[in-house]
């Protein structure tokens, strides 16, 4: 099935949902024996999205405890303006927002004592963009 490019479709369509639990994003060289949700290649070394208790029960650091919201609505890797509306639907209720974007859906991770007001936001821009 091929991803949504229509931008107002995509918007009325999001359905947001959010993962349970709890995660973090660290840094490191190998990523051997960890349970990573997500990774990066950096400069700096390879980014990967955590549980925090597997963060916690590995002994890494971390700075940022998140919660994961996924995007439900097939988004085409090539659409444009979801994540300009997204991040400013956010932004205007002082929420912060880290977005991966994966071959179906995009995944926000934003600060786990916001998750609440984050879906209702998101939830609020959809509505907004329904016919």
């Amino acid at each position: 099935m091929t991803g949504e490019r229509d931008l107002e479709r995509m918007l009325a369509t999001l359905r947001p949902v959010a993962r349970p639990g709890e995660f973090v994003v660290v840094t490191v060289a190998d990523a051997t024996g960890l349970s990573t949700h997500a990774t990066v290649r950096e400069p700096e070394g390879l980014s990967c999205v955590l549980a925090r208790a597997d963060a916690d029960a590995a002994g890494l650091h971390y700075d940022f405890v998140g919660a994961w919201i996924t995007l439900e609505v097939h988004s085409a890797l090539d659409a444009v303006g979801l994540t300009a509306a997204v991040s400013t639907a956010l932004a205007d209720a002082r929420i912060s927002c880290n977005v991966i974007a994966g071959h179906h859906h995009d995944h926000l991770l934003v600060p786990h004592a916001r998750v609440d007001d984050a879906l209702a936001a998101l939830v609020a821009l959809s509505d907004r963009h329904r016919r």
